[in-house]
């Protein structure tokens, strides 16, 4: 389980998890929308149309985003997209983790990521997917399945983790050299059009 932390850690990316730039925690968020409802007597925010999230090195982007805020100023998160996509470096080492989904919930007060329906968090060439990822960030616990709790797993639906064994030092001393990795490619992302772009 502890060589899948990498990929995990990153089911928390929405809240800068602790494998996260740590740095980005203290940085400013700033949100682009079409559109912006808020409503301060309910302590709800909607954006609408092409939102596009950044926080230090995390992006994300999202059809519609809304935020429900409590009594004691948590806060609560649901972003809807075609997919939703997020990414964000982590914490000292050149590597971004990346996250798909069509809806991500974050809820701030217990420290929950939830991602539904056709969701996948990579990190480096490690994958995870599942129609219902959920990491708890304080007891470092993932849950993946095929459907999200209490509802029925469409037919066939699976989990599925890559894991890319790490290259042990030496090993290309041992004979032939290790072949070169291919390039990954940097996800593809929704450009954020700017105010009134439609």
């Amino acid at each position: 389980m502890r060589a899948l932390a990498p990929v995990l850690a990153a089911l928390a990316v929405l809240a800068a998890p602790a494998h996260a730039e740590r740095a980005d925690r203290e940085k400013e968020i700033v949100v682009g929308a079409d559109h912006l409802t808020a409503d301060d007597a309910k302590r709800t925010s909607v954006f609408d149309g092409n939102v596009v999230v950044t926080q230090g090195t995390m992006r994300m982007t999202a059809n519609k985003v809304t935020v429900q805020e409590d009594a004691n100023r948590h806060k609560f998160y649901v972003a809807y997209g075609e997919p939703v996509t997020f990414r964000q470096k982590r914490d000292n080492v050149d590597e971004y983790v990346e996250g798909y989904a069509l809806r991500a919930e974050f809820d701030d007060l217990n420290d929950v990521v939830k991602l539904f329906d056709k969701a996948r968090v990579k990190s480096n060439q490690n994958e995870l997917t599942g129609n219902y990822i959920q990491y708890d960030m304080r007891r470092e616990l993932a849950e993946v399945q095929g459907a999200p709790p209490g509802t029925t797993p469409p037919p066939n639906s699976r989990v599925k983790v890559t894991i890319v064994p790490a290259k042990k030092e030496g090993a290309a001393a041992k004979g032939a050299p290790a072949p070169a990795a291919p390039p990954v490619p940097p996800p593809v992302l929704k450009p954020d059009a700017g105010p009134g772009a439609q």
